[in-house]
């Protein structure tokens, strides 16, 4: 049980960082039709050019672990989420070979720059749909996991969801901007922030209202008056968050306040799903000791992660810092 929790924490771990580090990138997608001129977009491009591949290393990682700890898991979760879970491959597909056309492109770069766009709006709402899909359950506790209906994945919940994610990256996105750009580019990100963040704020009070009313387990889990004491300090706190961020995102001297906050919203948008579905990792029908790969397997993986672990984390900072400061120019490549 201990090692099997130790994976449990490992996953998580990778998913809320794939979704901080990949979220901006994303949103910066989801931000390239406002920008005001082809250089803006190169810009905005350049921002990202050097660490978005990086980013989504930790999607395959997340997604290895998944297939190789709690390997039923994996499967009865793709058996409902196939579908959802292929049109966000394709979409980070497109996506990627836009970003990486566009850069020598000339007469076709505008529609590069609309696929791009495409590609990170979509593959944004699928992982919502993914998310809301996840938190509501998927019908296996009543009627089995062979008798889902194919798109038991797509409810007004899930969209709900999905939507929210769009606007959550777009606040990473150009919470992001603020730090690496100035002038005009900065400013506009600066009021892209302050929408999204009104967005998210919105959505996200909405999906923690509807949560509880999903089904019996997520009632008992949020509104059991037993239980209120032991979260409520969840809501408290992201309630704060919210107030500091809007109170220091129009501040200049604070550039780096709005991806902090964001970052911290976030988490606990994060840890409020944890809440919501522990000890499943097949909500209502498979806890982690079911979908646990041996013991043997676990400890043979837990030597890899401990190896190329580190060197992931190690990759991903030493890549920040190197690309570190403003992107004034066009970085030729």
């Amino acid at each position: 049980m201990h090692l099997i929790s130790i994976w449990g924490v490992i996953l998580a771990t990778i998913i809320i960082i794939y979704v901080l580090l990949d979220g901006f990138d994303l949103g910066i997608g989801i931000l390239f039709p406002q920008a005001q001129s082809t250089l803006e977009k190169d810009i905005m491009a350049n921002t990202i050019i050097h660490v978005w591949d990086g980013n989504q290393t930790w999607l395959v990682m997340g997604g290895s672990v998944l297939y190789g700890a709690f390997p039923k898991a994996f499967a009865s979760l793709l058996s409902i989420l196939y579908m959802p879970v292929m049109l966000l491959v394709i979409s980070l597909l497109i996506r990627g070979i836009s970003l990486e056309f566009r850069l020598k492109a000339v007469k076709l770069k505008k529609v590069w720059d609309r696929t791009f766009f495409l590609g990170s709006i979509c593959a944004a709402f699928m992982q919502g749909i993914i998310l809301g899909t996840y938190v509501q359950g998927f019908g296996h506790e009543t009627i089995g996991p062979h008798h889902v209906p194919h798109f038991a994945w797509l409810t007004w919940f899930s969209i709900l969801a999905g939507i929210g994610v769009i606007f959550g990256y777009r606040l990473l996105g150009a919470s992001y901007l603020i730090i690496k750009t100035s002038g005009n580019i900065q400013a506009h990100a600066r009021k892209s922030a302050k929408s999204s963040l009104i967005m998210v704020l919105i959505l996200m009070c909405a999906f923690s209202i509807f949560t509880p009313f999903m089904n019996e387990d997520l009632f008992a889990r949020w509104l059991i008056l037993e239980d209120t004491p032991h979260i409520i300090f969840l809501p408290i706190v992201t309630a704060i968050i919210f107030i500091l961020h809007f109170k220091y995102l129009n501040k200049l001297e604070y550039e780096k306040a709005s991806l902090f906050f964001t970052f911290a919203e976030f988490i606990c948008g994060y840890i409020g799903v944890c809440i919501s579905v522990w000890p499943y990792i097949v909500p209502h029908s498979m806890v982690l000791t079911e979908a646990a790969s041996p013991d043997s397997a676990l400890r043979f993986m837990l030597v890899g992660i401990s190896i190329m672990g580190p060197i992931l984390i190690a990759y991903t900072i030493r890549s920040y810092h190197i690309f570190k400061g403003k992107v004034e120019n066009v970085i030729p490549y």
